[in-house]
């Protein structure tokens, strides 16, 4: 290792070199990677409402569908409308008032007044949109903007499709300025709080060329999702600066120890390499940990993350030591006194008052953790969007004008007889918030004649394995009424078809929360067993692990306790997601800490002048990489107007600043008050035994 250190040093040029030239292929492959912006599409295959969306697309040769409502239009505009949407690339086909009546006006058809309800109110009328691609494709995509061109300002386009596209306009036109102001916010951080001004600049370049290996690398994985590449570089920004501030301050204490700065470098990046290790294992253990959800956006980032830690350390130890012995000189000429204030008085108070922060510490516990398990959770998609939005003004203009919030479809076998498909629908009917059922079956109890209605209609509704309805709910979307509603309407379709399927955007997001509450238990209990392991080996101790991970568990409940007791709804990854994030990233403050401590008690001090020296010693490194990582994502937060990336953003950056609080004062207190026990029960402590009640 050492040599190689030394012939990294030797060659600094070179390496600078291979490295950018390494950013060729990564920016080409992160501009070929695909981005995803259907949350629902990272569902697990086996679920049937998935099934259902397949069996749609072989049948039918529908795929995504939106609900159009166009207001002020007579019958002859409505079918012109119609027709030049068809003519769109990838809408499949069109369900309206010109097709459903061959312009017969609707007044004089023998239909009662709640089916035409369904199709006209006032001067609103509504019609169906079937595309031929999935609701997050870019075939889809490209059709939802065309329709709007053609539609115009008296035409609204609802439904998942129609969030997603404005999803995706919304995340490319912010995408950049995020990383922008991570990097500039986190450069003021570091600028204050280090020796010199050039330094920062150099670190974040050098996390900056990583972030991009990164997300060049994800060229191999086809395509990521938007929420993964939207925060990644700002995550990998924050969780790995800490690294770069590692090394700045083992070089600077071995430039104290020789004159040769080549020497110390090459020591450095022994010594960094050596103490990163630990860290940056439970960081990665906690990404790798979301991989095991089965809502396959936790894999989507899981992996990314968990590339993005790596690729942080081999640019800590090979790229950023190569440019600061380049630039070795400028940044002495660029140096001055940090502003950080002296902080070791915090290692005496501590010392001081370690019982009442353990009593503290015990009475954090009840109300952090009733409220992390309490916290309210929201799964409607365009909930997460700006309300100006048009799909959002669509979606609220379907909801006030017909009553309907959602639709769900329904595949029911094409041998189930009509009357009993009647007796379906019937029944359908009458569960709550169901405002009807729709089918040629259902259209032709109302004394409208199969003849009135087109071939190429009945086609759409109709295939040798399966018939299609349509069942409009007054509900919205993720709510304890619409699940209960799906629960209903799925009993009463298995009594007459028990190979029948209910589908659509509600079906899926109540398949959604199921699997999430299962994934939540699974992922946090993964992710704490991994970082448990990881301290163990590392810390060579029974008790240390415990004590670790309990109290950045601690720092993580009151993070996410703080939304229950304000009643405010999180998107309901963000649990998830945070909790694994702040673990893996924040327990390296608590490896620091416990680590000075040790190297303390072994070295012959006091259990109260090894806390001291060891809060005394760790309090700056943690407070910058602290500070640093609350400026990456605190700044995102506020800027973004997409609730799902602005709340997981603030929740990053307040659980940032919890777990450098509790690190230097909860943490601390704790080792002092289980002292005896650490030390019976930690390998390489033997030594300081004897004096374990020093």
């Amino acid at each position: 290792m050492k040599a190689f250190t030394k012939w990294l040093v030797r060659h600094r040029v070179l390496v600078v070199i291979v490295c950018l030239v390494l950013l060729v292929p990564s920016v080409l492959g992160m501009a070929a990677t695909k981005t995803k912006y259907d949350l629902l599409y990272y569902l697990p295959s086996d679920l049937e409402t998935v099934k259902g969306q397949d069996i749609l697309m072989e049948d039918f040769g529908k795929g995504a569908f939106s609900l159009l409502v166009t207001e002020g239009m007579n019958a002859m505009e409505q079918a012109v409308l119609e027709n030049d949407i068809r003519k769109v690339p990838h809408v499949e086909s069109v369900l309206g008032y010109a097709s459903l009546t061959k312009g017969v006006p609707i007044d004089v058809l023998p239909i009662p007044d709640s089916y035409k309800q369904l199709i006209q109110r006032g001067n609103a009328t509504l019609s169906a949109v079937f595309f031929d691609s999935s609701s997050s494709s870019e075939e889809t995509m490209a059709a939802i903007q065309e329709i709007r061109k053609i539609a115009g300002t008296r035409c609204f386009v609802s439904g998942l499709s129609a969030v997603v596209t404005d999803t995706k306009e919304l995340v490319e036109q912010q995408e950049a300025i995020y990383v922008a102001i991570a990097v500039a916010l986190c450069t003021v951080v570091l600028m204050i709080t280090m020796e010199s001004f050039l330094l920062p600049i150099l670190f974040l370049l050098c996390i900056g060329v990583t972030i991009l290996w990164n997300m060049g690398s994800n060229y191999f994985l086809g395509e990521i999702s938007y929420i993964t590449r939207a925060v990644a570089a700002v995550l990998q920004l924050g969780v790995t600066l800490d690294y770069s501030i590692f090394l700045w301050h083992s070089y600077s204490e071995q430039k104290k120890l020789t004159d040769d700065k080549d020497e110390a470098m090459a020591e450095a990046i022994h010594l960094t390499f050596s103490s990163i290790l630990g860290s940056s294992l439970t960081t990665v253990a906690g990404f790798v940990s979301i991989c095991f959800m089965s809502f396959a956006l936790g894999k989507d980032l899981g992996i990314v993350m968990s590339k993005g830690v790596i690729l942080g350390v081999l640019g800590t130890v090979v790229l950023l030591p190569a440019v600061i012995r380049i630039c070795d000189g400028i940044i002495e000429k660029t140096s001055h006194k940090p502003l950080l204030p002296n902080v070791h008085f915090i290692g005496r108070f501590v010392a001081k008052h370690y019982k009442v922060l353990c009593i503290i510490l015990a009475l954090l516990c009840v109300p952090a953790f009733y409220g992390y398990a309490n916290v309210a959770k929201y799964y409607d998609m365009s909930k997460v969007m700006p309300s100006d939005l048009p799909s959002v003004i669509a979606n609220k203009k379907l909801e006030d004008t017909f009553g309907t919030s959602t639709a769900h479809l329904l595949l029911v076998d094409a041998d189930v007889s009509n009357e009993d498909v009647l007796a379906m629908a019937d029944e359908m009917k009458q569960v709550n918030g169901v405002r009807n059922v729709l089918g040629v079956n259902t259209l032709m109890t109302t004394k409208i004649p199969e003849s009135i209605l087109p071939e190429n209609v009945l086609k759409l509704v109709r295939s040798d394995r399966y018939q299609l309805m349509l069942i409009s709910s007054e509900y919205v979307i993720s709510t304890d009424e619409i699940n209960a509603q799906i629960d209903q309407l799925n009993t009463i379709l298995k009594k007459y078809d028990q190979g029948g399927m209910l589908i659509g955007e509600a079906p899926c997001t109540k398949d959604l929360i199921a699997c999430t509450d299962h994934d939540f238990t699974v992922v946090s209990l993964i992710s704490i067993i991994a970082i448990f392991v990881i301290i163990l080996l590392v810390q060579k101790s029974l008790t240390l692990p415990v004590i670790l991970v309990a109290v950045i568990e601690l720092a993580i409940a009151m993070n996410l306790c703080i939304p229950f007791y304000t009643g405010t709804e999180l998107p309901f990854i963000a649990p998830i997601l945070i909790s694994t994030i702040q673990l893996g990233a924040t327990v390296d403050y608590a490896i620091l800490m416990t680590t000075r401590y040790k190297q303390k008690r072994i070295a012959g001090a006091g259990k109260k002048e090894a806390i001291e020296q060891a809060v005394s010693s760790s309090a700056q490194s943690i407070l910058v990489s602290g500070f640093g990582f609350f400026a990456a994502t605190y700044g995102v937060g506020l800027y973004s107007n997409i609730d799902m990336i602005s709340t997981m953003c603030r929740l990053i950056a307040r659980g940032a600043l919890l777990s450098v609080t509790v690190v230097l004062l909860l943490l601390p207190a704790a080792l002092l008050l289980l002292d005896k026990l650490i030390v019976r029960t930690t390998l390489d402590m033997k030594p300081c035994r004897k004096a374990a009640e020093g």
